[in-house]
């Protein structure tokens, strides 16, 4: 863009008698919130995701390795990839105790006695694996199919590609700790190149649900409204003489969100409302627990009011990233997320919401089976279990398996790209046909040029619509 010279926007507008400025209008990708049709019959309407940040051990809570505990001290035959100083190649047994449990016979730790709960309702994937061993490059992996930051999230593609089916709610909501941010912050529900209506809209646990709703002064009746209609006014005339700005577009369109959402965010997100046996399901009467149920059960409401995705974070920083004493420290952000996880499966089950509801459980990488510091265990981007319940995944399932300590995935190797194709495809979306142009190419949220992900077929309950 040349100061003083038209847009090429504008230039297609006034060459041609106009015909450049239809065939734009066709290509045009949507850019607003109603909602749209899927490629394809979905089986879920909405996605929960419960980002544990920080590389849960996978050897610690879900995949138990009798030749691990067996060669507890001896040296790993190939060693391992080293991420940090303080390892040492010798194998690091888990100190927790598994058991199975369900109809199903899971393997699940004492560490997790809530979800050892549910997992007749659960499909564990034993053989993820993912590209880098930092948390930030592992979650931007994780969440856009790069390690890099500047690609949209998923939840911003889906928010894109199907809009939300409560006009007076986001489509995109994200549910943090008050007390702070996770590692990556923001980033991690960003629209990157999409426009700026796609990002997740924070919702708070604590006060208002949503910043800045309500003015801060009360207002005489109708003076709001006539504040957003003569700034609509204003807005939408800078925009003709800026078209394409994607910052302003939103602006306008979340300026009328929030006017709507002024009644009904305070509704949905009214807890009062729940049982006292809903509360204490989540473990609202515990200081431990109250927190993060808080926002799982507010994750319940969000989708049973129709919002589309909603992300819930864990407590700030990286909560399972446990280098050190990990028998001491992991029980304690397993305390504050178990109850609610579990929780969230059995209250969506229990109202007829789960089928139509993806939950999904994951942090950004895995760890190692030797030791770091002696007690604990350094990153590992070769490995990791995820969960998934709802939403057409089968029930009682695991799939995949590691190396004989868990170190690597070695059976039916799921990566990260190839999970988010399979996600998208149980909301009734090809991967390969969500695309949005950008420097020069159409890009898709599975990055699949690069990645060639493909939907993992033999994970869901009924044969996949695209692959």
């Amino acid at each position: 863009m040349t100061p003083g010279l038209p847009s090429r926007r504008r230039i297609l507008e006034i060459a041609s008698f106009g015909f450049g400025r239809i065939a734009l209008a066709g290509l045009t990708p949507p850019n607003d919130l109603r909602a749209r049709k899927g490629h394809f019959p979905a089986q879920a309407k909405a996605v929960i995701q419960l980002v544990q940040n920080g590389g849960p051990s996978q050897m610690d809570l879900f995949d138990p390795k009798i030749e691990l505990t067996r060669r507890n001290g001896k040296a790993h035959p190939d060693g391992v990839e080293i991420h940090q100083p303080g390892n040492e190649n010798k194998l690091f047994a888990s100190p927790f105790e598994f058991r199975k449990y369900g109809q199903c016979g899971m393997d699940v730790s004492e560490a997790l006695p809530h979800v050892s709960t549910i997992v007749d309702d659960l499909c564990f994937i034993r053989s993820m694996y993912t590209e880098h061993n930092n948390h930030l490059e592992g979650l931007n992996m994780l969440l856009t199919c790069k390690i890099f930051p500047g690609r949209p999230v998923t939840g911003a593609w889906i928010a894109y590609a199907l809009g939300t089916e409560n006009q007076n709610l986001p489509a995109y909501v994200v549910l943090r700790d008050p007390e702070g941010y996770t590692i990556g912050g923001k980033q991690l529900w960003a629209n990157g190149y999409l426009p700026a209506l796609f990002q997740g809209v924070e919702f708070s646990t604590r006060g208002a649900p949503v910043h800045h709703l309500n003015p801060e002064r009360p207002l005489p009746p109708g003076a709001q409204r006539e504040s957003l209609d003569f700034l609509a006014k204003l807005n939408a005339a800078h925009l003709r003489d800026h078209p394409g700005e994607s910052e302003l577009d939103a602006r306008i369109q979340n300026f009328e969100l929030a006017a709507r959402m002024q009644l009904a965010a305070a509704d949905v997100l009214d807890l009062s409302k729940e049982t006292d046996a809903t509360r204490k399901l989540y473990g609202l009467d515990n200081p431990l627990t109250q927190s993060y149920g808080m926002r799982c059960l507010m994750a319940r409401r969000l989708v049973e009011a129709g919002v589309r995705f909603v992300q819930v974070t864990t407590s700030p920083g990286q909560p399972w990233d446990h280098h050190a004493k990990i028998k001491q420290t992991m029980p304690k952000i397993a305390g504050e997320t178990d109850q609610g996880s579990t929780a969230l499966v059995k209250d969506l089950k229990g109202r007829g919401l789960l089928d139509s509801t993806v939950v999904m459980w994951t942090g950004e990488f895995g760890r190692l089976p030797t030791t770091q510091a002696g007690d604990g265990r350094d990153h590992n981007r070769h490995a990791f279990t995820i969960w998934l319940a709802g939403g057409g995944f089968k029930k009682g399932f695991i799939y995949g398996e590691t190396d004989d300590f868990g170190y690597k995935s070695v059976v039916n190797r799921v990566g990260v790209a190839d999970l988010i194709a399979t996600l998208l495809n149980q909301i009734g979306l090809d991967h390969k046909r969500v695309v949005y142009p950008h420097a020069g190419r159409m890009e898709t949220p599975s990055d699949v040029t690069v990645s060639g992900a493909k939907v993992v077929a033999d994970v869901l309950s009924h044969p996949p619509e695209a692959s």
